[in-house]
């Protein structure tokens, strides 16, 4: 069965964006970024809901040429060979491959989807995240906590969740990011 897994970038103080929308200051360094290409890897489906899926569609179009690091290479090839479903009642159509969407988020496709997915799936974005976490999908979560208090904005876990987690694995980057992986539990 696969897991569903929510993996995110987020400030020490909990926050996916500024109060201004800003995330600029959670782009991550060339060892952060290498880890989380690792942590893509074994991930064959990615949800979204629309803004996040707009903003990574990034990913479909930049070059994988040798001006291009490796790592960033190697992270638009993953991105580009996972399919993709994108929650949104107002995108008209999909700006990428291996791409579907549909205008409701349904718990039980999902519960089937994670049945029969040969690869784990990700969920991204944090509004949808809550939303899996509430229906009780989320299996793991992949915190990347970076050096930085923004103060406020939108928070990276839902409130409304009671959740029990086990601690997986830790690891602390040079530039003084921290990832901390939990399982939930029943």
């Amino acid at each position: 069965m696969a897991k569903l897994i929510y993996s995110v970038l987020a400030s020490l103080d909990g926050y996916v964006e500024d109060e201004r929308g800003n995330f600029d200051w959670a782009a991550p360094d060339e060892e952060v970024h290498a880890f989380v290409n690792d942590l893509e890897r074994p991930i064959g489906t990615c949800l979204y809901g629309r803004r996040m899926y707009e903003t990574m569609v990034y990913w479909e179009t930049v070059s994988t040429g040798p001006e291009q690091s490796q790592v960033t290479r190697a992270y638009a090839e993953l991105w580009r060979a996972s399919d993709k479903i994108v929650y949104s009642r107002t995108l008209e159509a999909a700006s990428s491959s291996r791409t579907v969407i549909e205008r409701d988020f349904d718990a039980e496709r999902i519960r089937q989807l994670k049945r029969s997915a040969p690869d784990d799936i990700t969920v991204g974005g944090a509004e949808l995240a809550g939303v899996a976490m509430r229906a009780g999908l989320v299996d793991e979560c992949h915190l990347l906590l970076g050096p930085m208090l923004v103060g406020g904005g939108k928070r990276a876990l839902p409130d409304g969740v009671f959740a029990r987690l086990e601690l997986v694995d830790e690891r602390r980057f040079a530039g003084g990011v921290v990832f901390l992986h939990y399982r939930f539990t029943a």
